[in-house]
């Protein structure tokens, strides 16, 4: 392979640059650039040429009209073993380019914000950018091109060791990348236009309420597991590189398997949940605790405490930052994984005692508006279950009204049984779980066994139901218990004689009007 005497290097994502060109300039090669990538690399003290000076034109349009020109794409494109494209670069005086370095407008990341306007999404669709990636994939036996900063390291070191060059293995694998990335980049645009919609000039955006009319799924293996939900199954992590569990930092301890991977999302949706300090333990998926409240460390304890036989070898999340104090009580039991979005220095060092557990660092992902659920010959496909219970929305159905205390129960109630899975029953306190009912085939049973589970006492509790009780039986269970209100979505062609059982036990009954099924 030829070396390398001439890079356009126009990137968005300026991590690492600096330090690559400095290893292009090193043997000799020309840089040229483009608008703010030209003033970093001059400011990082590099000669740069501006790609408006190969040109013959400005920059113009808002940056809209850079590199899209016969002199830029002539450079890229020309075969350099075909005698005819030399003599024509030769008769323009266009300058060859060996190697192209560009990453695009950061569009994903705009189409994820909730509410981008039309226009700045418009305005972050890359033109320039693609072109000159195809172009130089096109070209891969003459040309390089470099499309992630996670390739510079390697890339220099092989240009170091052979005297500026890179092989022709090398040019094809940074070739299909590339290709990769624009056909990524252009599904993304597809599927954030498709759901907006235009009538009589005026756009609206249908992005959490809507499904694409084509799924289209193109997500990078981040990790091969060892083995999938048991060891016969083969199983990796894809990860959208949004934020959440499929993104996460692991800071220390075993390899992730996939259950582990599967229990710490289910801990770390719940646990978005609640505004002040909370914890949850997850045990196969479902919360075996949970609690918010004045610290971390109080959370954790109540959490615990409603269930510590299932809590031990569960998974745990948190919504703050980890304390040393939180750590040092969490570390008392075996866990096999902590979510939380960060931890202090004493809390890490208490931490690395526990040398096996998984310690998490999780950034709160990027609102998805989609749930993709794989079934025998394709997929289901729903908008997530975003719903937040209002107040002022939900009925009082019965005679006696809840107390001030029995509606903080009944909310945290309702915020957990979301994520149980149905048939869901979990009986709580202000700010405390207490027992939970999960995955019965029959309501009245997830009432009873919840109450079985109990370890602290159920008297003065609530109970949150994720569906319509169909038949009195399960508020007469939960009422046998001591519980005092019932929240409920209501619906049930049986709601009245529901309701007439729960103003005969004196309980208060508080319907939503929302379900929450969660299979």
């Amino acid at each position: 392979m030829a070396q390398i005497q001439r890079a356009l290097l126009s990137v968005t994502d300026k991590t690492g640059l600096a330090d690559f060109a400095r290893v292009l300039a090193s043997m000799g090669v020309e840089l040229i650039s483009t608008g703010g990538t030209a003033r970093m690399l001059r400011e990082a003290g590099l000669a740069v040429q501006d790609v408006a000076e190969v040109t013959g034109f400005p920059e113009m349009l808002d940056g809209r009209v850079k590199t899209i020109h016969p002199r830029v794409a002539g450079g890229i494109l020309a075969i350099r073993s075909n005698e005819e494209h030399m003599a024509a670069l030769a008769a323009h005086a266009i300058p060859r380019i060996d190697m192209v370095v560009v990453n695009l407008y950061a569009f994903e990341k705009i189409a994820a914000r909730a509410g981008a306007p039309v226009e700045e999404l418009i305005e972050n669709i890359d033109i320039g950018g693609p072109t000159m990636i195809r172009a130089a994939a096109k070209n891969y036996q003459d040309v390089a091109v470099v499309t992630s900063a996670e390739d510079y390291a390697g890339l220099a070191d092989e240009l170091r060791g052979a005297g500026g060059r890179l092989s022709l293995d090398t040019h094809w694998r940074l070739a299909q990348a590339a290709f990769a990335r624009t056909a990524a980049y252009d599904r993304a645009i597809t599927a954030r236009l498709e759901r907006i919609t235009m009538a009589g000039g005026e756009f609206e955006d249908r992005a959490l309420e809507t499904v694409p009319r084509t799924l289209d799924l193109h997500v990078a293996r981040t990790a091969s597991l060892r083995y999938g939900e048991n060891p016969h199954q083969s199983a990796a992590l894809y990860a959208a590189g949004t934020g959440g569990i499929a993104s996460a930092r692991q800071i220390q301890g075993k390899e992730l398997s996939y259950n582990n991977l599967v229990d710490l999302d289910a801990a770390w949706q719940l646990i978005l949940e609640f505004e002040g300090p909370a914890a949850a333990i997850i045990k196969h998926t479902n919360p075996c605790g949970c609690a918010e409240q004045e610290s971390l460390l109080e959370a954790y304890r109540r959490a615990l405490e409603a269930d510590p036989v299932s809590a031990f070898g569960g998974v745990l999340a948190f919504n703050r930052a980890v304390d040393e104090e939180t750590a040092a009580e969490a570390s008392k039991i075996f866990t096999e994984a902590i979510a939380a979005p960060g931890y202090t220095e004493g809390a890490l060092a208490v931490l690395a005692g526990k040398k096996n557990l998984r310690v998490l660092e999780v950034a709160r992902p990027v609102v998805d508006p989609l749930v993709v659920k794989s079934i025998s010959g394709g997929f289901l496909v729903q908008t997530a279950d975003t719903h937040r219970l209002e107040r002022a929305a939900c009925v009082v159905k019965t005679a006696r009204q809840p107390g001030a205390e029995e509606w903080r129960a009944l909310e945290f109630g309702w915020k957990v049984v979301k994520h149980v899975k149905s048939n869901a029953i979990v009986y709580a306190r202000a700010g405390q779980s207490i027992s939970a009912g999960a995955g019965q085939m029959s309501r009245v049973d997830s009432v009873k066994i919840g109450a079985m589970k109990a370890v602290l006492p159920l008297a003065g509790a609530v109970v949150a139901s994720d569906a319509f009780f169909p038949f009195p039986d399960g508020v007469e269970e939960a009422a046998r218990h001591g519980v005092t209100a019932v929240i409920q979505p209501g619906g049930s062609v049986k709601d009245a004689d529901v309701v007439a059982a729960a103003d005969r036990l004196g309980l208060a009954m508080v319907f939503t009007g929302v379900r929450h099924f969660r299979h």
